[in-house]
């Protein structure tokens, strides 16, 4: 009998048997997952975007056993949150006040908890098909979900949240007119976890601007974008002004932390006792050595450099299954991007569904880790790629996406 449900505390990790043996992870270094038999692979889950240094990183595991022999849990408050805080407010603009959290999850939970207080209204608008975490309020309308493909004139909607058509302009202008109670409105620099849905030129900034007309407040979610592309929110590297955003996964390459930051009026009631906050474990001595590690490191590391290495694999992807007669396309950025079985790849959820194959999906993962390569097995999975995988890591994974396609090319093949 197994105590573990489901063999796996978050769903996420759920992976299909190879030859029916199951996958358990041993260890992992730089770009590389060893399991349980020795074999390697190169990891391109990368803790779901988490680990951006590569895995057991020196540095940060070197702080972070540090500020473990200082005392895990020293209840009070502590030498390294307020060094921590300041370090992650250096990057992320007029957003200058912190609060720590220790999932993503809760970080959503607590921006959306801090817009409610701020402009006294009760709901809060999501993409249909984004993912912000797996609380009740906004785990409604997740991708997969009936209510993520609603139909024009057809909004779902509960007594605290509402739902979006994510690229879809007109939408949003309805959405406003309809409902006078909307505190804020959580989008994503892409739709992440519906396939790395890339937003229409002008759509992010139009919802900034039709929700600042109305009032409400804008919630960048950025536990899955925010560093990944530089040092900082992705959201104001695209010219948004967000009020609040979240952060977390990158932000301490794997070990957990996430965090707020927002703008000090936002955040104010916090800090006045109005509003409640807690968390035994929120801005613990190791999250925030990890934090004060990884930002040190990602301050000097080569962005364009990293994204240029994914494009170029992109296209190197799109190319060998083309050879093989397998038409393919890819979205979203080099260093994290989605693989799809059509010769478009979508930009409305509506067409993700219509594209997307879980039987291709699955194949694809079963004969990469054949091949010694993880990637996610889901129709919406990403590849993400770290600063340890170098040219040679991506010529590896270029020779082993060859593999596959030939694999793949019997069942998969167009012409």
């Amino acid at each position: 009998m197994h105590n573990l449900v489901g063999d796996v505390s978050s769903a996420a990790r759920i992976l299909p048997d190879l030859d029916g043996q199951a996958l358990f992870i041993r260890n992992g270094k730089g770009p590389y997952l060893y399991d349980d038999q020795g074999r390697r692979y190169i990891d391109t889950a990368l803790g779901f975007g988490a680990v951006l240094l590569g895995h057991a990183n020196d540095t940060v595991n070197g702080q972070v056993a540090a500020a473990l022999a200082d005392s895990a849990s020293p209840s009070w408050a502590h030498v390294r949150e307020h060094a921590a805080a300041t370090a992650l407010a250096a990057h992320t603009g007029a957003l200058s006040k912190v609060i720590f959290t220790n999932s993503g999850s809760e970080a959503v939970h607590l921006a959306c908890r801090a817009a409610r207080a701020f402009t006294g209204r009760g709901r809060i608008a999501k993409m249909a098909a984004g993912f912000d975490g797996w609380f009740d309020d906004v785990s409604f309308g997740n991708v997969g979900s009936a209510e993520a493909a609603f139909a024009d004139g057809q909004r779902p909607a509960t007594g605290r949240t509402t739902l979006l058509r994510f690229n879809d302009f007109d939408d949003v202008e309805r959405l406003f007119a309809e409902d006078q109670d909307i505190a804020a409105v959580i989008l994503e620099p892409m739709l992440a976890n519906a396939g790395c849905l890339m937003p229409a030129p002008g759509y992010l900034q139009h919802v900034q601007q039709v929700a600042r007309r109305h009032g409400a407040l804008v919630i960048a979610d950025e536990v899955l974008m925010g560093f990944r592309l530089h040092a900082g929110l992705a959201s104001q590297l695209a010219g948004l002004d967000p009020d609040i955003a979240s952060v977390g996964k990158a932000i301490g390459n794997g070990v957990p932390v996430s965090a707020i930051v927002g703008k000090p009026e936002v955040l104010a009631a916090f800090e006045q006792g109005k509003v409640l906050r807690g968390g035994t474990f929120s801005g613990n001595p190791l999250a925030c050595a990890a934090v004060m590690s990884t930002l040190g490191q990602l301050d000097q590391l080569d962005y364009p450099g990293l994204v240029a290495r994914g494009q170029q694999l992109r296209q190197a992807v799109e190319a060998i299954f083309e050879a093989q007669g397998i038409v393919v396309s890819t979205s979203g950025y080099g260093n994290v991007f989605s693989l799809w079985p059509s010769r478009q790849a979508p930009t409305t959820y509506e067409q993700a569904v219509a594209v997307g194959s879980a039987a291709f999906s699955q194949a694809l993962h079963l004969a990469l880790r054949e091949a010694g390569v993880l990637v996610m097995p889901s129709q919406y999975g990403r590849l993400y790629l770290s600063f340890e995988h170098d040219d040679a890591v991506v010529e590896a994974m270029t020779v082993a996406f060859k593999r596959a396609a030939v694999k793949l090319a019997a069942q998969f093949a167009s012409r």
